[in-house]
Order: structure tokens, then sequence, then C-alpha cells
């Protein structure tokens, strides 16, 4: 036999040897890819936990900054409101004064046509303080009312801000809340794109994030204390207006009443003193008849003496002597004769105090 000649047994231990090794080999692969398996299985579900928990954190800072903005939305809305129905009471405050200082306008008006001396009175004064003083409540409450109107602009302004911060939080919680239930069973396309990259379009530190929420909180809080601060100032306006239109209105009637009282009393006065010169008229004029009557009594008695000279003048020359008759008689006439002169000037006097007492009576007489 030649050496050349081998038998199976011999040609065949090689082979055996080099499976036996990829054998080996095969099983170190496989044991290598189990373990491999297991190590990225760990690290999935490990990355998955951290996940889990990172996006229910998230929720639970988004749900949290989710309450205090809802908070502050409720108290910008409840402020808005009570903003809105003080600017109402302005408004009918305003309305208010237009009709007393019509009534005040007129009342000037009307007392133009007094005597002159009147147009200078304490009435008259009150009056222009009254228009003054509602002239100026008028154009306070006017300006106040233009400064709610800003100061709801402002709070709307900050409302509108907290409202689009709510909207997007509540997105933001939605997408979060559907990433936290997703899983790798409930896409539909498990395979990872390869060499993806994430773009974050516009990049928010977590910082910047919360910043931005308590920024339009601040604002909305800020605004708030503005709004209670005016809400008081106007409360305290419209009390103390109110107080003052009343304090002058109460002078404007006091001096009304005063003036009616002192009218009165000049009224009375004058309804007395009418009634003591009309009497005092009637009284003339009766002792003026009485005068002109003693004057003609006079004068008949007068003519009576002037008779009786002239009848005795006809006695004879001898006769006629200056006796005690003749005497008396000439002394008569001379006395009636003064008597009837005093008599008449009298009664020219009482005529006098008559057209005297005239104006007066008239005067009287147009005051009742």
């Amino acid at each position: 036999m030649s050496h050349r000649d081998h038998s199976p047994q011999q040609g065949a231990a090689p082979n055996l040897v080099d499976l036996e090794v990829m054998r080996n080999r095969s099983e170190r692969f496989r044991a290598e890819c189990t373990q491999l398996m297991l190590e990225t299985d760990k690290t999935c579900k490990r990355m998955q936990d951290g996940d889990h928990k990172r996006l229910d954190q998230r929720l639970r800072d988004v749900q949290f900054l989710k309450k205090e903005l809802e908070l502050k939305l409720d108290e910008m809305v409840v402020e808005i409101d009570v903003l809105i129905a003080l600017q109402s009471r302005v408004g009918k405050a305003v309305e208010a004064c237009k009709e007393p200082l019509k009534v005040t306008v007129v009342c000037l008006e009307e007392r133009k046509r007094l005597p002159a001396e009147w147009l200078r009175d304490e009435v008259r004064r009150e009056l222009l303080k009254e228009a003054e003083v509602i002239e100026g409540v008028a154009s306070l409450l006017q300006s106040v009312a233009k400064q709610i109107i800003e100061q709801i602009r402002l709070d709307r302004s900050a409302k509108y801000r907290l409202e689009k911060d709510l909207k997007e939080k509540f997105e933001a919680q939605c997408i979060d809340n559907s990433c936290a239930l997703m899983s790798h069973h409930s896409i539909n396309n498990p395979q990872m794109p390869q060499n993806s990259e994430i773009v974050l379009s516009s990049p928010v530190t977590p910082k910047q994030w919360a910043d931005i929420s308590e920024n339009n909180m601040a604002t909305a809080e800020q605004q708030q204390v503005n709004s209670r601060s005016l809400r008081a100032l106007v409360e305290s306006l419209l009390e103390q207006t109110a107080a003052d239109v009343e304090k002058q209105v109460q002078a404007t009637t006091a001096a009304f009443q005063l003036k009616t009282r002192e009218l009165k009393s000049a009224k009375s006065q004058a309804e007395d003193q009418l009634t003591k010169i009309l009497s005092e008229l009637a009284s003339q004029q009766k002792i003026r008849a009485d005068l002109l009557v003693a004057a003609a009594e006079s004068e008949r008695v007068g003519s009576l003496a002037q008779a009786r000279l002239a009848l005795r003048r006809q006695r004879p020359g001898k006769e006629q002597c200056h006796d005690a008759a003749q005497s008396r008689l000439l002394a008569e006439v001379q006395q009636l004769t003064a008597h009837i002169d005093c008599t008449r000037q009298r009664a020219g006097r009482t005529r006098s105090r008559e057209l005297w007492f005239a104006p007066s009576w008239s005067c009287s007489k147009a005051s009742r």
C-alpha cells in the first residue's frame, strides 16, 4: 500500500476539529447575542421607565401650572366684572349730575328777572357754588370713567395672556399624556428611521417655560392690585362727591329757606303796614272832609257876620257908633277868616299826605 493512500478515519479528523471550533464559536456568538438582547431589553425598559417618570413629572408640573393659571384667570374674570359694574355706576353718577345742574342753571336764569339788589344775595352765591360743584364732580367722574376703561383694557389683556397660556398648557398636557400612554406595541411602524434627527423649532429651557407662566401670572396679579386700588379710589370719590353735592344742595336749600322766611316776614310787615296806611288814609280823608265841613260852617258864620256888618253900615251917621256889638262883629270876622284859612291849609296838608301815602299803598298792593 502506498503512503498517499489514507483511511477514512484519517481524512475526516481535521474536519471534525474545524467543526468543533465553529460550533464553539457559534455557541459563544449565540450567548453574546442573548446577552446583548437581555442588556438591550433592560436598557429599553430602564429608558422607558425613565421616560414615564419624566413624562409623569412633566404632566404634574403642567397640571400644577394649569391650576395656578386657572385660579388667576378666575380672579381676573371676577375683577373685570366688578370693574364693569363700577364703570356702570360711574356712568349713572355722571348722568345723575345733568338734571340737578340743569335745575340750578334754570334757577339762576329765572332770578335774573328779580330786582337788581337781589342778584347779589346769598341765594345767588349758593346757586353759583352749586353749579360749580356739580360741574366739577361731573368732570372728575368722567376722568375716572376713562381710567376705569383703561384698567379694564389692561385686565383683559392680562386675561387674554392667561387664556392663551392655559390653551397651550392644555395642548401640551394632551400631547405629553398621549406620549405617556404610548408603547412600542401601540405604534404602527416600530422601526426607527435611520439617521433621524429631531430639531426643535424654538427650544425653551424648563426655567424659561416656567418663567413664561410666572410672568403672565405676575402681570395679572399686578393688574389685580391696580384694579383694587382704582376701585378703592373710585368708591372713595363716589362717596366724597356725593357728600359734597349733598352738602352744597343743603346750603343752597338753607339759603332759599332763609330768603323765603325773610320775604314772608317782609310781606307780613308790608301787609301790616298796608292796613295801617289804609286806616290812616281813611282817617286823613275823614279829617279832610271834616275840615272842609268846618271851613264851610265857618264861612257861613262869617258870611252872617259880614252881612250884619254891612247892614249896620246903613245906620244914620250919628248912629254909626263903634259900639261893643260892632267891635264884636269885626273881631268875629277876623277870627273866622283866620280860622277858615287855617282850616283850608290843614285840608290841603291832608291832601298832600294822601298823595304821599299813595306810592306805598300801591307797592303794598303789588306785593300782595
